[in-house]
């Protein structure tokens, strides 16, 4: 329990406002509206502006935006993978053409794009704290009938940058009642992604750590890389696979049996998927599957998902599905952990 307190301090630290920016950016809708206000991303073709008078973060249809202006610094990524880094404006075009992004680079290079091939936008900045993305969430369920107790606690925190990005994620789950032990599940996993020079793919490196009583599992570490490709990348879609190889130190517990540490090594083959309508609702799918080279016919998988429907500003209400196979475990230990989970979680930075 400590250490889960320790994470859930760290997560709630970050979840606090960080340091804003100068409200001097500028968009123009289509309509004409004009609004002063500081740009803080695009995601899922949906603009997220903080403007002075209004207490939260405030939610804009990017396909409606006309103008962009910001002397503040950005990360600019397009459906083809190319990244950019720079402040932004709009150039005038000819009426009946596409509008244009115009992004001015530190090296005062000025590159256009045509508006709807940018799927994505981040601020950046010298200072460190601004540059960090996330969420923190948790679901509690009790039944007076058994004392039955269940509770669940998400964090995720990202760091993007130009050309690599790292992301990190925790989730807990304890469920007990009266009769029994209670069962607990712990994992951190840590993504990072560097891009190759050729459009969508990337490097890809791995760490999981997981701690399941169901499967015995005092600890099990897993490190793992690869190339992966995005093969949609939009802004209502991003699929993207990994191929690689992946090495597991599985410590069981000796409660039931005396269980050996197993080092195994294996191939990888992951798989993302990420679904959205504009900011209302979005689903995430992660898949891996690894298949052990040092013990032929052993085959690891693992599945998260995770559907989110947007409350009111930055609440979003969740339900996930989490899962862990292994087809050959040590006698007596089982071979799977499961579940469902729901609540509500609370996203931050430039979102």
């Amino acid at each position: 329990m400590n250490m889960r307190t320790l994470i859930f301090g760290c997560a709630i630290f970050l979840a606090a406002p960080l340091f804003a920016r100068d409200k001097r950016d500028v968009i123009i809708m289509k309509n004409g509206d004009r609004i002063t206000c500081e740009i803080k991303g695009l995601d899922a073709d949906t603009l997220y502006i903080s403007v002075d008078y209004i207490l939260s973060t405030s939610s804009v249809d990017w396909s409606k935006v006309d103008h962009v202006e910001s002397k503040q610094l950005f990360i600019v990524k397009t459906q083809d993978g190319l990244v950019y880094s720079g402040m932004l404006s709009t150039p005038e075009t000819a009426g009946g053409r596409p509008i244009k992004i115009q992004i001015l680079e530190p090296s005062n290079t000025k590159v256009e794009l045509d508006k709807t091939r940018i799927i994505k936008m981040d601020e950046t900045s010298t200072r460190f704290l601004q540059r960090f993305n996330g969420q923190v969430g948790m679901g509690i369920i009790y039944s007076k009938g058994n004392q039955s107790t269940q509770y669940n606690l998400t964090s995720e925190l990202n760091y993007p940058r130009e050309r690599w990005a790292v992301g990190s994620t925790f989730d807990s789950t304890l469920s007990s009642s009266t009769g029994t032990s209670p069962s607990t599940r712990n994992e951190i996993n840590v993504t990072a992604q560097r891009l190759l020079r050729w459009n969508n793919w990337y490097y890809a490196g791995v760490a999981d750590f997981l701690q399941s009583s169901e499967q015995g599992i005092q600890l099990q570490t897993g490190l793992g890389g690869g190339i992966g490709r995005f093969l949609e990348n939009n802004n209502h879609a991003r699929i993207s696979v990994v191929g690689g190889f992946a090495w597991q130190r599985i410590n069981y517990q000796e409660n039931i049996i005396p269980a050996a540490t197993q080092n195994v090594a294996s191939g990888l083959i992951s798989g993302q998927a990420r679904l959205f309508y504009f900011n209302k609702t979005n689903l995430t799918i992660n898949v891996s599957l690894l298949p052990a080279i040092s013990e032929p016919g052993r085959v690891h998988f693992n599945l998260g998902t995770a559907y989110y429907v947007k409350l009111w500003s930055n609440l979003t209400w969740n339900i996930s599905l989490y899962g862990n196979w292994d087809n050959r475990p040590p006698p007596g230990f089982s071979g799977s952990d499961y579940g469902t989970s729901s609540g509500v979680s609370w996203t931050f930075g430039n979102h």
